[in-house]
């Protein structure tokens, strides 16, 4: 089991080391949503954090200006920009959540944070506790087909994760990360 202070300071840790190694990666994902997109770099949403904390999160841009907050599992149904398609497909669009990390909003590893209209979502966590957890930029539920993944699975994962936290566990979710992005999505 890992304290949440412990947590934390790996945490900070981590998030700023990859900060500072990703730099030039952010510098080209900037210029080329820039250049190619027009419109804001960045885009920030409302979610629901630990304990139900409402908090932005931060993300590139890989959306049309102006659309709407929608769930991801709901993306197909909008077309990418130019630049979006390629951040999504790798996931790099998620990379501006490091500094959510480092301000304390998130972790490296907990449930995702969901938008507030996910209700159900929500609740399920609330009963199961699992809304104690920081929200995670990777997790349980993230390496087992997330987008496509019944709430009631999700939150099931979400209470699995939190009362098994421990440092070997967040390891293991991060090298399965790199392992589910290069592989096909699930069918659920």
């Amino acid at each position: 089991m890992i304290s949440y202070l412990g947590k934390r300071f790996i945490d900070i840790i981590f998030s700023l080391l990859a900060i500072v190694f990703l730099s030039p990666l952010f510098v080209l994902i900037s210029l080329s949503i820039f250049i190619f997109d027009k419109g804001p770099i960045f885009f920030t949403q409302k979610r629901i954090g630990r304990r139900n904390k409402i908090f932005k999160i931060i993300k590139f841009r890989s959306l049309p200006v102006g659309t709407k907050n929608i769930s991801s599992d709901k993306l197909p149904e909008i077309k990418t920009t130019k630049v979006g398609k390629i951040i999504r497909r790798t996931n790099v669009d998620e990379l501006p959540q490091l500094f959510n990390i480092l301000k304390g909003e998130m972790s490296i590893v907990g449930p995702r944070p969901p938008l507030s209209s996910q209700k159900e979502l929500i609740n399920l966590r609330n009963k199961n506790k699992s809304i104690n957890c920081r929200p995670g930029l990777t997790g349980l539920a993230q390496i087992n087909g997330f987008d496509n993944m019944p709430v009631q699975i999700k939150a099931s994962y979400d209470y699995e994760y939190s009362t098994k936290m421990s440092f070997l566990l967040d390891i293991c979710i991060i090298l399965k990360t790199f392992i589910y992005l290069l592989s096909p999505p699930p069918k659920y």
